[in-house]
Formats: C-alpha cells, structure tokens, sequence
C-alpha cells in the first residue's frame, strides 16, 4: 500500500504494467518465430538480420514523438499502442511475403514508439512524489516479457502452427480496453510553476548533463549487459561447454533476477537518491561480473542473481531522474533518453560479436567488464548537476 498522501496511484501505476507486459510480449515475438518464417519466406540470415533493423528503424524518430507527445492527448497515444502492436505482431505469422512482414514489423516500431515515449509521463504525474517506485512498478512488466515473451510465441506456434499466431491478438485489444476504462478521465497537467523554457534545442542543452550521465552510463555497461542478455547461452555452450538446457536456464535466472532489479531498484533511489543508487549499481556490476568470470559450473548461478538485479536495476533509476527534471517537455527529454540508448545498444551488441570473433569470448568479456568502472567516473563528474536540474 502507499502512504497516504504520497500521491501515489497503485491501480493505475499497477494497470500500466500489466500493460507494458502485455505490450512487450509482442515485440519480443520476432527472435524466437524467425527460424519458422525462414522456412516459410526462404529467407537468407542477411534478409533476417534486416527485420530487426526495421523494426527498430521509428526508434531514430523518438525526439519528434517526443515533441508530439507533450500534449495533453499523450493519454491516448498509450492507450491506443498496445492494440496496433498486438495486430502487427500477431499477422506475422500470416504474412504471405517478405515486403509485407517488413510492413508489419515497421508499425510495430512505431506503436511502441507511441507506447514508450509517453508512457513513462503517464507514470510520473501518477507516481506522486515517489517517482522512483512508479518507474520500478513499470519497468518490471517490461523486464517480465523478456522472459515470458518466447515462451509464449512458442506455445501458441506449437499449439496453433506459425499461422495461428493471429489467434494472440484480442489480448491487445483487452489491454487497449483496459487503459482507456481507466485513464479516459484522467488529465494531464504540466508541472506547476512558471517555465520559460525556450525552443527544444534549449532544452536539449539546459538537461545535457542529465544524457551525458545516462547516456555515458550506459555506454560503459552496455557491453557488460550485451555479453549477458544476447551471448550468455552461446558463451556457456561454446566455450564453457556447457548444455543447452544449463545455458537456457542460466539466462532465465539473470532475467528473473533482472525483473527483480527493475521492480526494487527505483524504490530503493527514492530513499537515497537516484546518483547513490547508480554510484552503487556502478561498483557492484563488474565486480560481480569478475565474481562470474573466475567461477566455474553451477557456482555461477548463485552470482547470477545478484548480477542479474544490478544489471537491469539502473533503468528504471535513471527514467525517474529523467522524469525528475524540472521541466514541462517530460517526453521531449524521455525521448532524447531512449535515443541515445537506441544507438548505444545498436552499436555495442555487434561490437562485442566482432571482439569476441577475434580474441575469444573470455578476453571480450574481461575487456568490457573493466570498461565498465568507467560509469563510476561518469556518476561522480555529473551527480552535482543533476541534483541542481532536478533536487534529487
């Protein structure tokens, strides 16, 4: 329960995570149906590669949602997305060529562009003066699908065939329903105060330490995260010779533990501070990362879990310090966030499959786990001005 007088909306926070996880389940349909709709396109592994850039591809248009989005019609933005992206996700099974698969998955970008660009707004002005724990509330339906998502993409294809994937999409329509039940009368309203904030370039450059933080940050750990989330299994099974059946549940542990970091971690920022929480996360994920290097066999689970919950923690810490600044142009800075970790990740995940094609996934992995003390540096030169940008 919250504390009376916090501010803090349980349902509506509770309901739009239970969405987020809905949503999300949807776009995490693609990877684990791709070796089904190879064999059906006759599609070549380049072709493939493709529909995951152009799914990604709105993503690179997040400042404009993000302008459209500081508008008091942000509501319906949310509401609308989950419907739009469970039709498009749910027709891919049916697609009856390449172009149209490409079609399907580029809306699909765009609707969960509308979802994740306004959505966090939703949950700040919802939150009240614990920012923090709404944004954990939140992110952990997001972290959630990462694991549910194939599974269930993988059941309705083994229950139904890769045709009947279509059969999914009246869950999106219900969340769709859900939302609009709930937030059909809600207002939004801009922070009180008297803001003369200027053009958004203005903007961008009053808040810049606030991306060079979060952008900086996650620069030096993404490499960490991409060696654990996407080559975790094939690291266990090739050069640890480990089973598949090891390695698949190794990740399922991270994730999970992942979810767990995601739900605690902007609470506990609430308490004491979005820059301690991140100075913390800064020094205990590549010093678990080592931990997890230098064990062998079943040890390494253990370490997972506490690995796993600080390595997906700092995201919903640093949305709540993205929310906290002290401005009216809430998407339009929410956008710029998800920008530059758009780019950091599509730039990091190929780079540590180069490295490791060239030196080993032993040497990738201890080269990217001492980039990693860099976040160190990047919180300690930039926590003064974000609590001047934000108070907090």
């Amino acid at each position: 329960m919250s504390k009376k007088g916090d501010g803090f909306q349980n349902k509506r926070v509770i309901w739009l995570s239970i969405v987020h996880l809905i949503h999300d389940i949807y776009t995490s349909f693609l990877a684990p149906a791709l070796p089904k709709l190879i064999d059906k396109l006759g599609m070549s592994y380049g072709m493939a590669g493709v529909l995951a850039v152009i799914q990604r591809i709105p993503s690179l248009f997040n400042p404009v949602m993000g302008i459209i989005a500081d508008r008091p019609s942000i509501k319906y933005f949310v509401i609308i997305s989950p419907a739009i992206t469970a039709v498009s996700m749910s027709l891919l099974g049916v697609a009856p060529g390449y172009i149209f698969l490409a079609i399907l998955l580029f809306v699909s970008g765009i609707s969960s562009m509308m979802w994740h660009i306004p959505s966090p707004v939703l949950v700040k002005q919802l939150s009240g003066n614990r920012t923090g724990k709404g944004m954990s509330y939140f992110m952990v339906g997001g972290e959630l699908a990462r694991t549910l998502g194939p599974l269930v993409i993988l059941g309705v294809i083994e229950l139904w065939g890769l045709e009947g994937t279509w059969k999914m999409m009246p869950l999106g329509f219900v969340a769709s329903f859900i939302l609009y039940l709930n937030f059909r009368n809600i207002q939004i309203k801009p922070p009180p105060g008297n803001h003369t904030e200027g053009n958004y370039w203005k903007i961008f450059r009053r808040y810049l330490p606030a991306f060079i933080l979060t952008g900086g940050f996650t620069l030096f750990q993404a490499g960490v995260k991409a060696s654990l989330t996407y080559y975790l299994p094939t690291f266990l099974t090739d050069s640890e010779g480990r089973s598949l059946v090891f390695a698949d549940t190794s990740l399922t542990v991270l994730q999970l533990a992942g979810a767990a970091g995601a739900l605690f971690a902007g609470t506990i920022s609430d308490r004491i501070g979005r820059t301690a929480t991140l100075m913390i996360i800064s020094l205990a994920t590549p010093l678990l990362m080592l931990l997890f290097l230098h064990l062998e066999g079943a040890w390494i689970i253990p370490v997972l879990i506490p690995l796993g919950f600080s390595l997906f923690a700092p995201t919903a810490v640093m949305m709540a310090m993205i929310q906290d600044l002290n401005t009216e142009k809430k998407a339009f800075v929410n956008s710029i966030y998800m920008t530059i970790n758009f780019f950091i990740s599509s730039i990091v995940i190929p780079m540590v499959g180069v490295i490791t094609d060239h030196f080993g996934f032993r040497t990738s992995y201890l080269a990217f786990n001492i980039a990693a003390f860099g976040a160190i540096g990047v919180v300690l030169c930039t926590r003064n001005k974000i609590t001047a940008l934000s108070g907090k």
